[in-house]
């Protein structure tokens, strides 16, 4: 069986697939990896780390994406300039894809992978269980991108984070209001503690509210009856009613806050829209807004996703693909996510399709057969 991994090619992406780590892994189980030359040094992973680990090294990445029987990457395919073809198109039939695919927001390339007769597995539809614990790449770039918004925050705000005493007085800690305490939400709380500010948090899920003061945090919900959490683990839309309650809330938390990190995502990819220009008119000048659900619509009325933008005095951060921002931990996490994903359903020298098994049925975007041709 032939694993192909190509450089992405997406803007500003500095993931790979894989690292050197999971080549070694998967070529100790007898499959055979190859990398395009180049794939890792965005990630500080070089060829000759990859050759060392087992992997085999190609330039062309056509070649490499047509002769392959499992393709692993982070982003979904797109049109690649440098071989001038769209990714989806030098992919065999047959052949299997695995990624970070987001088929909500790609309908397109969804619909191209399935009439070229690709099979396609979405690592960001894996259903969470326990059993998938080590496949969740939705978890292990959330993680990242929770701790490195905490970091956005405390740089773009005009006063310290920590409570400091100088000689020429008493510096009082920032408040920092965190929207969404899932695993991006808990590793903001996490990161703002630990730089010292006051964290307070609000959730759809009262189930949450002991994670979040566990962190050293204050929990602010709404009271209901409503379970807001879907089958899959993920936080579902609620009544008119509780969203009138939440906007009360948020719209008040705001005003008090130094600092608001927003994360919260509807069935992991879609943004609800918590905060509004009237929210953001009454917040003091100065204050920041970090928007980590800005690739999904934003949480924030006034974000723009890519951008940083000031209004009524207040700067409105919406950052694209924070991963990539940390591409070496990063990757080794997806890399890992990935691998186990593989030899997982890696039986008697094949990759089996099984539709029986929940992990693979939840994670198919595409129509499959019985098994992957190895």
């Amino acid at each position: 069986m032939k694993v192909a991994v190509v450089k992405e090619i997406r803007e500003g992406e500095r993931r790979v697939a894989l690292v050197p780590e999971s080549c070694a892994k998967l070529a100790k189980a007898g499959i055979a990896v190859s990398v395009e030359r180049g794939a890792g040094e965005r990630a500080f992973f070089s060829d000759d780390e990859y050759r060392k680990a087992g992997a085999g090294l190609e330039s062309d990445a056509a070649a490499l994406l047509g002769n392959a029987d499992l393709v692993l990457k982070v982003q979904p395919p797109a049109f690649n300039d440098a071989i001038g073809r769209h990714e989806i198109d030098v992919i065999r039939p047959g052949a299997v894809l695995v990624g970070q695919l987001l088929p909500a927001r790609h309908p397109g390339e969804m619909a191209k992978l399935a009439q070229r007769g690709i099979v396609a597995y979405a690592m960001d539809r894996i259903p969470r269980i326990t059993r998938a614990q080590s496949m969740d790449t939705l978890s292990s770039m959330a993680n990242i991108a929770g701790y490195k918004a905490a970091l956005i925050a405390a740089n773009l705000l005009p006063r310290y984070f920590p409570m400091l005493t100088t000689a020429a007085g008493t510096v009082l800690p920032a408040k920092v209001f965190v929207i969404g305490a899932g695993v991006a939400g808990l590793q903001a709380i996490a990161t703002a503690r630990r730089l010292g500010a006051v964290v307070e948090a609000t959730d759809t899920r009262p189930e949450v509210r002991e994670q979040v003061q566990s962190l050293g945090a204050r929990f602010a919900g709404v009271e209901t009856e409503e379970s807001a959490q879907d089958a899959g683990g993920y936080a579902k839309e609620l009544s008119p009613e509780f969203y009138r309650k939440q906007a009360e809330l948020i719209a008040q938390r705001c005003a008090a806050a130094d600092a608001v990190i927003t994360t919260a995502l509807i069935g992991g990819v879609k943004a609800p829209r918590l905060i509004t220009a009237e929210m953001v008119r009454g917040m003091r000048a100065g204050s920041v807004i970090v928007d980590v659900a800005a690739e999904g619509g934003g949480n924030c009325e006034l974000t723009r996703p890519g951008e940083t933008v000031v209004a009524h005095g207040v700067t409105v951060c919406g950052p694209a693909n924070l991963p990539a921002e940390l591409p070496w931990h990063a990757s080794t996490l997806f890399s890992r996510n990935l691998a186990a994903f593989v030899l997982a359903f890696w039986k008697d020298g094949r990759f089996r399709v099984d539709l029986d098994d929940e992990i693979l049925r939840g994670a198919l975007v595409t129509p499959a057969g019985n098994e992957a041709r190895g």
